[in-house]
């Protein structure tokens, strides 16, 4: 009889086989992950050899991931990120050449962390390390297909001096990003201002989860198509009494000149002060009680290698950089043409482990993820 491969072959099976066509990795670690792999097992780490993949060429050194490391994960390969003289939010580059979407080859996956959602969307590793500036988890996540959270700023070390950044994960679904929060965050607490992260993970949240709906934070362009998709999971969300509705005011003010401020190293200007205080009390007040704050995670579905034009695929995500809170997408449907479309969940300071709770229960009322057709070669 044929040994079974071990998660780590098969892993590495299907990079082998698929990422010609998918272009998510820069660079894969096949010998040194098959080690990795006999070392977690003989040792019985708590991770058990679990295959990942981490983003960009210095990802194996990442915080996450060297705590994935210890807990006896196994990183394969690093994924791709934007290439020269390719814009950072929407683009990745991998060692075949532009990493394209699973279920559309002609789209983008979004970015910065393309590799890392187009590895987890097709199959090809458990789960990926991430990071998020503006949405650059939550925009591959969404338009892939795939669960992607970022988690509270200054909860994990920031790969960004501006502090807009934060760690995040994509997994195939929230319950598979558990293995992340529970071996990353452990010992961890959020910023000195907030409550303790309770622990350990919680599997399950009191059902009706109070939320707030708001379709475009009050200033946004949204594709009508996308709206509808996520105002159908919404409706599906109340109706399995996943959901309970509050009605509060989720108007923000919009952020594109705070968050450039910000990243151009002006945090003082008076306008970005302005809009970030702003928006601080009004999330406050939306999140106060525990509440969900429910958005489209990308107003726009995926655009072309071409780029996105004018237009600002991050609008409903980077107030929640700017602003601090966790921020998760998951699968929420599709368009017309075959697109997945997000949706966004926010909770409040520190709530990672609260909010990956009710991804779970978003999920279980939600239709099963399915698999992009790449991932059938």
């Amino acid at each position: 009889m044929t040994p079974t491969p071990s998660a780590v072959a098969r892993a590495l099976e299907r990079i082998d086989r698929l990422d010609p066509a998918l272009h998510a990795f820069i660079e894969v670690w096949p010998d040194e992950a098959l080690a990795r792999e006999r070392e977690a097992l003989a040792r019985r780490l708590p991770l058990g050899g679990l295959p990942f993949a981490v983003k960009g060429p210095s990802g194996i050194r990442s915080f996450a991931a060297r705590r994935l490391i210890a807990a006896g994960g196994v990183p394969v390969g690093a994924t791709s990120v934007p290439g020269p003289g390719t814009h950072w939010q929407t683009w990745g580059q991998g060692a075949h050449g532009r990493t394209v979407n699973p279920w559309r080859a002609d789209r983008t996956p979004g970015g910065s962390s393309a590799g890392s959602a187009v590895a987890v969307a097709a199959g090809m590793v458990e789960l990926a390390t991430g990071s998020d500036g503006a949405g650059s988890v939550r925009i591959p996540a969404a338009w892939c297909g795939v669960f992607g959270l970022k988690t509270t700023n200054g909860l994990l070390p920031s790969p960004d001096r501006s502090g807009l950044a934060s760690a995040g994960v994509l997994a195939r679904s929230a319950a598979a990003a558990e293995p992340y929060l529970r071996h990353v965050l452990d010992g961890y607490e959020p910023p000195a201002t907030t409550s303790p992260l309770p622990m350990p993970v919680p599997v399950s949240a009191p059902l009706p989860l109070p939320a707030v709906y708001s379709e475009d934070l009050g200033f946004a362009d949204v594709d009508p198509e996308v709206a509808a998709v996520v105002g159908r999971a919404v409706d599906r969300l109340v109706a399995a009494g996943t959901v309970r509705l509050v009605e509060r005011d989720a108007g923000l003010l919009d952020p594109v000149g705070a968050w450039t401020a910000v990243r151009g190293g002006a945090p003082d200007d008076p306008e970005a002060v302005r809009v970030r205080r702003t928006n601080d009390e009004r999330l406050a007040a939306l999140l106060a009680g525990g509440a969900l704050l429910l958005t489209p995670a990308i107003p726009n579905r995926p655009h072309g290698h071409e780029g996105p034009g004018a237009f600002y695929s991050t609008a409903l995500t980077w107030a929640f950089n700017l602003s601090g809170h966790p921020a998760a997408s998951l699968p929420a449907g599709f368009t017309g043409d075959g697109c997945p479309v997000g949706l966004q969940l926010v909770a409040a300071h520190g709530a990672d482990l609260r909010l990956l709770a009710a991804a779970r229960a978003v999920e279980d009322a939600l239709p099963s993820a399915r698999r992009p057709p790449a991932a059938a070669r």
